[in-house]
């Protein structure tokens, strides 16, 4: 069997702990890392693990960070896309969220305007209460979408995101109309968090390293999570475990601004290629509990055009695009 370049390179780090990078120049010596999310956020975080393990890894020498929220990403988008092109040092986090946000805004810049470098990671959402609502259970936050799916706020990441997608179907499920669902989004994990501490909102769906801290600190009560299986480690039931047909998880991953050259691009992707290879990368993902979903150059691309037509004929189906 014949091993390509960056196969090659995987294999490498994964047997010798890639020293040869580490103990020498940095494979870059800078970073621009855009988040097209305020602070707080899954996005956010992405970025700043990214940091921290390429630092560890000896893979970079500075980074620096920007972030601009807002529409899922929508706000942000135009802004990397028309003063990032051509800029081979720059990486921009975006995900599913930024899929469904361009198809709900029927924004004219979407995700296809920019380079895939590489999917990261994927994480199932969680359907949590404050610990000081009325509502304590399962059972009775679905009675009441039951009962009536506009009496029920929720607060999730921006419209037509996966938090949203998330609540529609399981309205659906639940035999009613997803175009009654009362979402309340918001534009970063930090203020989503406080509508739901402050009881602003009657429950919030996120990825669980989004309300992880205030679920430990006993704030948050975690009534079901959306992927196929439990959360390693969390003792939380799926929605399909509660005879609630519903799945969905959240992918994250990694794009360069359009106009860049093949080396450009090539050594993004063995950038990226390395820091999924490192010890500090695993203990990022396991510390955050994401599932590892690494993927890159032509794979990521199908994936992205399948999730590009998936997204948009599930929220036509839902009435939100």
């Amino acid at each position: 069997m014949t091993l390509s370049k960056r196969e090659f390179l995987a294999a490498a780090c994964a047997a010798w702990a890639c020293p040869l990078w580490a103990q020498g120049k940095p494979l870059m010596d800078a970073l621009h890392m855009f988040v097209p999310a305020a602070p707080g956020g899954g996005w956010d975080a992405t970025a700043r693990a990214v940091e921290r393990a390429a630092k560890a890894a000896s893979l970079v020498g500075q980074m620096s960070f920007e972030n601009v929220g807002g529409a899922g990403g929508m706000v942000g988008l135009p802004r990397f896309v028309n003063q990032r092109k051509g800029q081979g040092q720059t990486l921009m986090v975006g995900g599913s969220v930024m899929v469904g946000a361009g198809i709900a805004n029927k924004s004219p810049v979407t995700i296809k305007n920019v380079t895939p470098i590489a999917r990261l990671t994927e994480e199932a959402g969680v359907i949590v209460v404050p610990s000081g609502g009325k509502i304590k259970t399962w059972k009775e936050l679905e009675a009441a979408l039951k009962a009536n799916p506009k009496a029920v706020s929720v607060a999730g990441g921006s419209a037509g995101g996966t938090d949203h997608l998330i609540l529609g179907m399981l309205i659906k499920a639940l035999g009613k109309n997803p175009r009654e669902a009362a979402y309340v989004a918001f534009a970063g994990g930090g203020p989503a968090n406080a509508a739901i501490l402050g009881a602003q909102v009657t429950a919030g769906i996120s990825g669980y390293s989004e309300f992880e801290e205030q679920i430990k600190a006993g704030r948050m009560l975690p009534l079901a999570v959306s992927g196929k299986s439990r959360i390693p480690g969390v003792n939380v039931p799926t929605l399909n475990e509660l005879g609630v047909g519903v799945s969905e998880s959240n992918w994250r991953g990694l794009f360069a601004p359009p106009g860049i050259s093949e080396p450009q691009r090539n050594a993004l992707i063995d950038f990226v290629t390395r820091l999924h290879a490192s010890a500090a990368w695993k203990q990022e993902l396991d510390s955050r509990k994401w599932t590892d979903a690494f993927m890159t150059e032509r794979p990521f691309e199908r994936e992205l055009a399948k999730d590009l037509a998936d997204k948009e004929v599930l929220m036509k189906e839902l009435g939100l695009a």
